[in-house]
């Protein structure tokens, strides 16, 4: 199971959340999050697949991103086109396109991307595109009939292993952690993070 955790900005947090044992690395390129980076990090990680996270962003500034940070992964959390996420996963990027989920027709809604994305991403429906600290309904993603792997968002925090170990889907590939281990925007709990992260893979194991 992939372990991804989101929101990353702080160079000694990020040096500190690369020994957790998580998957992936995500920062957020939306200039509205709590979250955002606005420039670059003295320190990127080096041994976690580095995630952009973007909200409607013109194709040229993902990009531009994608160089400036070495990122080899996207993640596209708006109204992006299925055109779109084919056209960066073209170029080797790996493509991971976020659905925010309140109703089984949004789950099932999925089906334009299969075969543009690598990944689908789940979350909570919220004006501020995600790190809302809720979680949606899972049993919404029993209507989800795809064949393309997801990753399941939102609400996921220290208290949540039981539920997860209860949580079954074929297509379930991993989770997304933010603001569950924060101690401020932006900054995680790395001692939780890491032994949260030691009991979920005994989970999946």
């Amino acid at each position: 199971m992939i372990v991804k955790v989101c929101g990353m900005r702080d160079p000694e947090n990020i040096r500190q959340v690369e020994r957790t044992g998580a998957d992936w690395m995500g920062f957020i390129f939306y200039p509205r999050s709590p979250r955002y980076v606005a420039e670059r990090p003295a320190y990127l990680p080096q041994r976690m697949r580095r995630v952009g996270v973007f909200v409607n962003a013109e194709e040229a500034d993902i990009r531009r991103h994608i160089a400036d940070y070495g990122l080899e992964a996207v993640q596209l959390h708006g109204q992006e086109r299925p055109e779109l996420c084919a056209a960066l996963r073209k170029d080797s990027t790996t493509v991971i396109k976020a659905f925010r989920l309140k109703t089984a027709a949004e789950a099932a809604a999925t089906a334009d991307y299969e075969g543009a994305a690598d990944y689908f991403l789940f979350d909570t429906p919220t004006e501020a595109f995600g790190g809302s600290g809720h979680r949606f309904d899972w049993s919404l993603l029993d209507h989800y009939r795809g064949k393309t792997p997801f990753l399941l968002s939102g609400g996921i925090g220290p208290d949540s292993l039981d539920a997860l170990s209860r949580f079954h889907h074929p297509c379930w590939a991993g989770i997304d952690l933010n603001s569950g281990f924060e101690t401020a925007p932006a900054r995680k709990d790395v001692e939780q993070l890491t032994l949260f992260i030691e009991l979920f893979n005994q989970l999946s194991v």
